[in-house]
């Protein structure tokens, strides 16, 4: 079975980006292998928000050699036919998502889709950069919802140049 990673980048405060969907406070560490993290999803699965977010800053949405899937109740498929929308049944669609042979599954951008794929018990792991800035507001890493879910370390590491802190959790299902 495929694994939904909840992968992102996070200040300090606790934001996946500023309150205008801004990642310009994202630094890119030289020690970072961003192939190889992305040699390990060949799908990414984001909400609408974070996908015409995309879109503003000029990208289709669609990530090439990457199958896209948005979750939306708004958009059109037909208005979208690069990449495969998901509107009702989310806990359907992502356990048929994760069944399919392929790569672990990318869940990216905003906080809302992570708590609602966390709320139906179905993400894997969450891996967070903590990247060395205060933001004072924004889109958080997760809204409030259903109540506690307990992690277990899997792996961390300090990237001296920049500061960013990677931390790697197991979503603990016991």
């Amino acid at each position: 079975m495929r694994k939904i990673c909840y992968s992102v980048a996070m200040s300090l405060d606790g934001f996946v980006s500023g309150p205008n969907g801004e990642a310009d406070w994202i630094v890119m560490d030289p020690e970072i292998d961003f192939g190889a993290i992305f040699a390990r999803f060949d799908t990414v699965l984001m909400g609408r928000r974070t996908f015409e977010i995309t879109q503003a800053q000029g990208q289709s949405g669609a990530m090439p050699g990457v199958t896209s899937v948005v979750v939306s109740r708004t958009l059109r498929p037909q208005d979208h036919p690069d990449i495969t929308i998901i509107g009702d049944d989310l806990r359907g669609a992502l356990m048929q998502l994760r069944s399919a042979p392929g790569k672990d599954i990318w869940l990216f951008g905003g906080g809302a889709l992570f708590r609602s794929v966390l709320d139906l018990g179905l993400v894997d792991t969450v891996e967070v950069a903590v990247i060395p800035v205060l933001l004072g507001g924004g889109v958080p890493l997760l809204p409030p919802g259903e109540g506690r879910t307990r992690l277990r370390l899997l792996n961390s590491k300090v990237y001296k140049a920049t500061g960013t802190v990677m931390l790697e959790y197991a979503v603990d299902r016991s």
